[in-house]
């Protein structure tokens, strides 16, 4: 389903003329209501907007660092110097988690939450899901940005059966009493149902669900784990993707699973950068790199080169849906790549390789390397767990290693662990296992 054709549809020149308007507006409002990017871009030589130019220049322009903005708050000012609206012009102020310390506020005026449900109702919609099908989701509309995509479902024309986190048998019941066209979870939630309801007797992969739409987290888009879903479910899994700071459901990927389209088109200008140097990748096919986004349009608190984290790969080939632009594939976070005598590692990419080894492995695996920060000497500790039923084999272990160095060329100590013994979460799950 294209909700917009007139947008998703619109030509690259087309747009790219468009966004270079609306970015340059933008970048004159920060320099009149951000003190945070007043400081910044007059650090860089830059007073006025005509000196940063267009979005042809943006390259040029500095970085935005998430650590920066936390460091301008107050107690007088949580939210942070960059903030532009005037407090009587916010009507949503979501939070992060802050799981390591104070959480992070993210404010919304009227046309910034509009833009926001107008995005991801984009992304969604792409997915194939379409008006007066049932969706059941597994997000919490507390104080986190996930509920704002909540509302996306009602402006497709859903009807929205919210179960939220942490309650597998209210959703399984859902499923089943309800009989739901579409699900939307987390990954590590979807493999986690599918083994829930294995346990329960429920036949899932028979269930009324066609279509899993996947977020929060990567993984969704992974071949291996993408086909064990399906399976699992019985349904066509496709994802989504966004970052709190910038917006939710950014990207969503159509019924072609080859990538997700930036559903957020005109609201906000993609780039990637190398996330070693920072040095600009052009967005061609095949490129990969750190993804970075800057607000085109955004009133509460826009932000310009903002570093995402999210280490993705470009699809530029034209899509067969008719939507136009770069589609991205998450691969992972770059917070959590590691580098292994000079070659770098994500987490996701060890439990897709070892993904290929299902049915003898469930397919859960943890990274757990030995030494702080980001360098590590070889072999890198991997855990795989066994499938149900089955022993611990040499054999296995020894296949797994040599597949590791052969398709990541990376030495791995490779440790089979039995069915059950690594943790499954209700809502993100962990791949990368630090020592404390």
């Amino acid at each position: 389903m294209m909700l917009e054709p007139d947008v998703e549809t619109r030509p690259s020149e087309e747009q790219f003329a468009l966004d270079d308007a609306s970015y340059r507006a933008q970048v004159a409002y920060l320099l009149e209501r951000s003190a945070f990017y007043r400081e910044k871009l007059g650090a860089a030589g830059l007073a006025t907007a005509g000196e940063a130019g267009g979005l042809a220049e943006i390259a040029g322009l500095p970085l935005t660092e998430k650590r920066e903005l936390k460091e301008t708050t107050t107690s007088e000012n949580p939210i942070g110097a960059h903030v532009c609206a005037d407090p009587a012009e916010v009507v949503r102020i979501y939070s992060t988690s802050g799981t390591t310390g104070t959480p992070s506020y993210i404010p919304l005026t009227v046309r910034d939450l509009e833009d926001w449900v107008t995005g991801s109702a984009r992304s969604y919609a792409a997915s194939g899901i379409t008006a007066g099908q049932r969706i059941v989701s597994t997000y919490n509309a507390g104080p986190f940005v996930a509920g704002a995509a909540l509302t996306s479902f009602d402006r497709i024309g859903l009807c929205h059966v919210p179960v939220g986190t942490g309650n597998t048998e209210r959703l399984l019941r859902a499923v089943e009493l309800l009989r739901p066209e579409a699900a939307v979870l987390t990954p590590s939630y979807a493999e986690y149902v599918v083994e829930a309801a294995a346990e329960s007797g429920l036949d899932l992969a028979g269930s009324s669900v066609q279509r899993v739409l996947v977020a929060g987290e990567p993984g969704g888009g992974e071949p291996a784990f993408r086909a064990r879903l399906e399976q699992g479910w019985g349904a066509r899994v496709t994802e989504a993707m966004g970052i709190g700071d910038i917006g939710i459901s950014l990207w969503g990927e159509c019924e072609e699973q080859d990538g997700m389209h930036l559903g957020a088109r005109g609201f906000v200008h993609p780039e990637l950068i190398d996330p070693e140097t920072t040095e600009s990748i052009p967005l061609e096919d095949g490129a990969s790199g750190e993804l970075v986004l800057t607000h085109l349009r955004h009133q509460a608190a826009p932000l310009l080169r903002f570093r995402t984290r999210d280490h993705v790969e470009i699809r530029m080939s034209p899509c067969p849906c008719g939507r136009v632009g770069p589609r991205v594939r998450c691969v992972g976070r770059t917070d959590d790549m590691l580098v292994v005598r000079g070659v770098n590692v994500f987490p996701s990419a060890v439990r897709e390789v070892v993904g290929a080894f299902v049915p003898r492995v469930s397919g859960h695996v943890r990274v757990r390397p030995q030494a702080p920060g980001t360098k590590q000497d070889p072999p890198l500790p991997v855990a795989v767990e066994l499938a149900q039923g089955e022993e611990t084999d040499p054999d296995l272990a020894d296949a797994i290693r040599e597949r590791l160095r052969a398709v990541l060329v990376v030495s791995t100590s490779v440790q089979l662990v039995p069915w059950g013994s690594l943790a499954r979460d209700e809502y993100k799950g962990q791949l990368l296992e630090r020592r404390t």
